[in-house]
């Protein structure tokens, strides 16, 4: 991995921002070596949801607790997408095997992750209702 300008050493992302952008530098690799017929359907379809996944982890880690579960709610919709796109990618031969299990582990990593942050925002809002109209 290159290192980045000085200016931007400084800037930490999110550890589920970093692994979404280590997912996606390797989907780029792949994406220029896509067969003609897919890269400009199939591949650019995946590449813009990469970026739809990006925007919305970056968007939610910059919200309150309350704010961000639609926002971490799009990027799963968005990875199970993902995944169901590499899938057709896989079985019509654009991708190989080996290319597939690389992309697809760092996929479900980043997607564990994601379900993981949903779930801690979820009993987050529950308690938080719970709090404000207590049961007698």
């Amino acid at each position: 991995m290159k290192t980045p300008p000085p200016a931007i050493l400084g800037v930490k992302l999110l550890p589920l921002l970093q692994n979404v952008k280590e997912a996606y530098l390797l989907w780029y690799g792949y994406y220029q070596i896509l067969p003609k017929t897919h890269r400009h359907s199939l591949g650019v379809r995946t590449d813009s949801l990469f970026m739809e996944i990006m925007g919305a982890v970056a968007i939610a880690g910059f919200l309150s607790r309350e704010e961000k579960q639609p926002w971490v709610r799009l990027a799963i919709r968005k990875t199970d997408t993902l995944k169901v796109l590499l899938m057709v990618l896989w079985e019509t031969k654009s991708l190989d095997d080996k290319k597939y299990i690389t992309l697809s582990l760092k996929i479900e990593e980043f997607g564990r992750m994601l379900g993981g942050w949903n779930g801690q925002i979820a009993k987050y809002l529950e308690e938080k209702k719970n709090k404000q109209n207590p049961v007698r």
